[in-house]
């Protein structure tokens, strides 16, 4: 069974997002720069049709992600930034244009219906029956690889919560936001984390991979 993977940076107060997020800013304030060591890899580059880039240990962590995930989960933030109904939403096809990075299945969770949107070889299916059922889905994509889970927090919360991640891979920015939104929020206990490894990077970015205590390896 494909496990589930979230695989997200946080600043080192805990932030995942800055404050005052809008459809212009969906990272909020000041919140782009815990994604700056990313955009700065040769793989990210080249995952988005670009050159250049830096090959260093950050990259070869993001090419391994993206290379093992099979199927993506995000929320309706991640897709679009926008909420309500989707005739409303001035970003419905999503943020990427049509040539999405994700080159697999994707499942979008919303309250609001609507038919799969495939934009180049990315479908996205629109999941309105809870989180368990997108990874359902997600998890019949992936056969044998990994559901990768996008977030945003919100999200990130809700399957911690149900106890359904088997693995965590944060990407520690040295960066105090101060103010913004929490990736680990007022949820109570989760369970126990086994650390399986941690990379340092010259960027001052430390990676910290998690398995949740009980899963199998």
């Amino acid at each position: 069974m494909a496990e589930l993977v979230l695989d997200i940076s946080v600043s080192l107060d805990g932030y995942v997002a800055g404050p005052d997020a809008d459809l212009e800013n969906p990272l909020g304030q000041g919140g782009e720069q815990l994604h700056e060591w990313v955009f700065a890899t040769q793989a990210w580059q080249e995952a988005h049709g670009h050159q250049g880039g830096e090959h260093n240990v950050d990259s070869e962590l993001v090419a391994k992600l993206v290379g093992e995930a099979s199927a993506t989960i995000m929320g309706r933030n991640m897709f679009s930034g926008g909420n309500g109904a989707w005739e409303d939403d001035p970003r419905a096809s999503g943020w990427w244009g049509d040539e999405p990075p994700f080159h697999h299945p994707v499942f979008v969770l919303t309250h609001h219906a609507r038919e799969p949107l495939t934009l180049s070889d990315t479908t996205f299916t629109f999941v309105t029956d809870g989180i368990e059922s997108a990874l359902d889905q997600a998890r019949a994509a992936a056969g044998d690889g990994v559901v990768r889970l996008g977030g945003g927090a919100d999200v990130a919360q809700q399957y911690l919560r149900a106890g359904l991640l088997d693995r965590l891979q944060l990407h520690v920015v040295p960066l105090l936001m101060g103010n913004g939104v929490r990736l680990f929020g007022e949820q109570g206990p989760v369970g126990g984390l086994e650390l399986t490894s941690s990379v340092e990077s010259p960027t001052g970015v430390i990676h910290l991979g998690y398995r949740a205590a009980g899963k199998p390896v």
